[in-house]
């Protein structure tokens, strides 16, 4: 039970509730349930919103008091200002977080689940590869977002978005996804039916577009699912790829029996 009064004890115990619900939600037998835990959701973004900002200004307002290992005042008063700027920094984002988190719930209360799946098709809407860049074949696009910002990036990659020629060759390779393929460290930005993700730690940049399969084009298989991609392992061939393939290629070859 939450105490109100220790900070410490709270944030270990909204730690383990976070860590429940990740498992609890592993699987969703009862879909009709997903509304309402949307909406717990979206009450603890806000809170976490509230205390990222206290947080914040806890380290500016003791900064008096703050000190490096070596008893050096400058340099501990130095991060703990460096500490209040990225936790407001970081509250941020929780705003952008908040929005979507909204917008999703909304969406969701749209609609009616029933127990039995529907019997005729209906067209749905895929993330599709336009181009990935890896090394140093991404640095001048990373360069790019530190300078422009990820937007400015994502118009110069849509150069390399030819349209139905660039749909109809991620179809066939398999660079078909529920959602665009990410890292926990990446950094996606979204807009409209586009969306970059880049990490400057492991030089890679992508971007995606949304696609309507109508519903005579729908393969019969599952589509991908997002994959969990470990950056430790993402410049390693996967098993039955090349260092080349895209994130997630092999295992689309196997399901569909492309690969050898």
């Amino acid at each position: 039970m939450p105490t109100f009064y220790d900070p410490g004890a709270d944030a270990g115990e909204a730690s383990e509730a976070l860590r429940g619900l990740a498992h609890a939600t592993h699987t969703i037998d009862h879909p009709q349930d997903m509304y309402s835990v949307l909406g717990d959701l979206l009450s603890g973004v806000r809170s976490l919103r509230q205390v990222l900002d206290q947080l914040s200004t806890a380290h500016a307002s003791n900064r008096n008091l703050a000190f490096d290992d070596y008893g050096d005042h400058a340099s501990g008063s130095a991060d703990a200002l460096a500490a209040a700027d990225e936790l407001h920094q970081t509250a941020t984002l929780i705003d952008q977080a908040e929005d979507r988190l909204n917008a999703a719930m909304s969406a969701a209360g749209r609609i009616a689940w029933h127990t039995e799946p529907a019997t005729k098709q209906v067209a749905v809407r895929r993330w599709v590869s336009v181009v990935f860049l890896q090394d140093s074949e991404a640095d001048e696009v990373l360069d790019m977002i530190d300078r422009d910002g990820p937007d400015t990036a994502m118009t110069y990659l849509k150069n390399w978005d030819y349209g139905e020629e660039t749909t109809d060759t991620a179809l066939e390779d398999g660079h078909v996804y529920d959602l665009p393929p990410a890292g926990v460290l990446d950094r996606e930005v979204r807009d409209g039916d586009y969306q970059i993700t880049y990490n400057h730690s492991f030089g890679h940049v992508g971007l995606y577009r949304l696609h309507t399969i109508q519903p005579g084009d729908v393969l019969e298989d599952e589509p991908t699912r997002r994959p969990a991609i470990a950056h430790t392992e993402s410049l390693r061939p996967v098993p039955g790829g090349s260092w080349f393939e895209h994130p997630g290629v092999a295992p689309v070859k196997q399901s569909r029996g492309l690969g050898l």
